[in-house]
């Protein structure tokens, strides 16, 4: 029989999410930002101190508020409801009906298992129904939900459902391909190895209109 810190290390060496949403507690944002740097900076003191690290030497002095800004201000900031980007959206006056492609966004994420970084691109389209939505805006949305400690399947399936909301059409599609580091650096340190996922909507479900979408995404672009 399996227990219980043996399941948590096998749902999280395998990259296993447990939840469609990020597991976050109705209380996270009582604590203002400044309170939260504060008491993350009191931890990461004592977790450089636990590793025997020298805090007094200048190099480390100033170590623990830098993460700890860095995690609620930069690699964390998505958790906050309050930095969602306006997903503003316009009437599509020029009658535009095919399939909109923005691809290769650049996608900084964090796994939630180790919290170490994801790198990767994520690419999305849409067919308006009606609306459209600025270049931009998609840009924010992915940057928005990569802010958090994150499972990429997760990621992918939210940027779609903020989508979809924003454009009020089901026709949305979203591919991510990235790099894990706590599979390339840790672990099986296999370097070469990257992780796609996708979450294809309404029309994109369409075995022609999926493959059109592939075919966008695979295609070299030269300026």
């Amino acid at each position: 029989m399996i227990n219980t810190n043996d399941l948590q290390d096998e749902i999280g060496n395998n990259h296993i999410a447990t939840s469609a949403e990020n597991p976050v507690r109705k209380d996270a944002f009582e604590l203002s930002d400044e309170q939260k740097i504060e008491s993350i900076k009191v931890d990461v003191e004592k977790i450089l101190q636990t590793l025997g690290m020298d805090l007094n030497d200048d190099s480390i002095k100033g170590t623990p508020n830098r993460v700890a800004k860095m995690f609620v201000k930069e690699l964390f900031g998505g958790l906050n409801p309050a930095k969602k980007p306006s997903a503003s959206t316009f009437d599509n006056n020029y009658k535009y009906g095919e399939m909109l492609v923005e691809k290769n966004i650049t996608l900084y994420s964090t796994c939630e298992h180790h919290l170490l970084p994801i790198i990767g691109r994520a690419h999305i389209a849409y067919i308006s129904s009606g609306r459209v939505i600025g270049l931009s805006k998609m840009n924010r949305i992915v940057d928005y939900f990569a802010k958090r400690p994150q499972v990429q399947e997760r990621l992918t399936m939210q940027i779609v459902q903020e989508l979809q909301k924003a454009l009020n059409t089901e026709d949305v599609a979203c591919v991510i391909d990235a790099k894990h580091l706590c599979v390339n650096s840790r672990g099986i340190r296999d370097i070469e190895s990257s992780t796609v996922t996708s979450e294809f909507g309404g029309k994109f479900k369409d075995k022609d209109t999926k493959r059109e979408f592939l075919d966008y995404i695979q295609m070299e672009t030269k300026f």
